[in-house]
């Protein structure tokens, strides 16, 4: 089917009712999301054994739905910038909350708005719509302070940026990223303290594909942060650190903890994320 460009009339029309959208924008009343699968999988067996196996439209229920296209792309007029981009928006427990408000989920996204339902942007699933079915759609906005908004921008985007860490590497930060999966969660000196970093990341000096490399890691805690529940990081820091001993290419390693504040901006840039979710290499060699 030829998509038909809407008459200059209904243009305006639509053009008029995003104009007030934005991305991190909310449609909280809208409670489906459509994938597109392979119906011998989705489908029932008796019903992909009646035929109707191949590829295919499903509709899933989701408890609403986030804009993830830019806001100039959604104000642009629809007829040379037709489409939007939504994510749905799913429950978590708190855990799993707090990971993803500290960036450490890169396949996720929130904002204050939604965090009193537990709910955040699904962002492996992205569904592209044309402007005259969002104009339809009744708008929430997503958050009134514009640090929110630069902060759920800056998830999308490193949804698509995240770093890709050599498979040495992956190979030799295993335990310790084992080790902060298993400890967060737990009531415990360590998983308090993993609970209070802002963030995890890594550096490497002078290059990740030098033939000799040296990592430095820095776990950045909020500027307030400056002793753990009154004592000193340092032991959290020193049994974090033996989890990655140098090995191979990694001739030396080492880490602080810090503060944003503490960090220049040029560390900042040249390190990289250490998120839950970083390892993407397949099972330990």
């Amino acid at each position: 089917m030829t998509r038909v460009a809407p008459d200059s009339n209904e243009a305006k029309r639509i053009d008029a009712a995003l104009g007030a959208w934005r991305q991190g924008d909310l449609a909280l009343d809208e409670l489906w999301f459509v994938h597109v699968g392979d119906a011998g999988v989705a489908l029932s067996d008796a019903a992909a054994e009646s035929g109707e196996a191949g590829v295919q439209a499903f509709t899933s229920d989701v408890a609403g739905l986030v804009v993830v296209s830019q806001t100039c792309d959604i104000v642009r007029s629809c007829v040379t910038h037709p489409f939007v981009e939504v994510a749905p928006l799913v429950e978590v427990d708190e855990t799993h909350l707090i990971e993803v408000q500290r960036g450490r989920r890169p396949g996720r996204a929130t904002l204050p708005s939604l965090a009193g339902a537990r709910l955040v942007a699904d962002l492996d699933r992205v569904m592209t719509l044309e402007k005259s079915v969002v104009a339809t759609w009744t708008r929430t906005a997503g958050y009134v302070d514009d640090a929110d908004g630069r902060r759920f921008a800056q998830a999308l985007a490193r949804k698509r940026v995240r770093f890709a860490f050599p498979d040495d590497f992956v190979d030799v930060a295993r335990k310790l990223d084992e080790r902060l999966k298993d400890k967060h969660d737990k009531n415990s000196d360590e998983g308090r303290g993993l609970r209070a970093l802002r963030e995890i990341r890594v550096q490497a000096t002078p290059f990740w594909e030098a033939p000799e490399v040296a990592v430095f890691l820095w776990f950045i805690r909020n500027g307030e942060d400056a002793d753990f529940e009154s004592k000193n990081w340092a032991g959290l820091l020193a049994d974090w650190l033996k989890r990655l001993p140098a090995s191979g290419r990694f001739k030396t390693v080492d880490g602080q903890v810090a503060s944003l504040e503490d960090m220049t901006a040029q560390e900042y840039i040249d390190s990289d994320p250490l998120d839950l979710d970083h390892l993407s290499t397949g099972a330990p060699k």
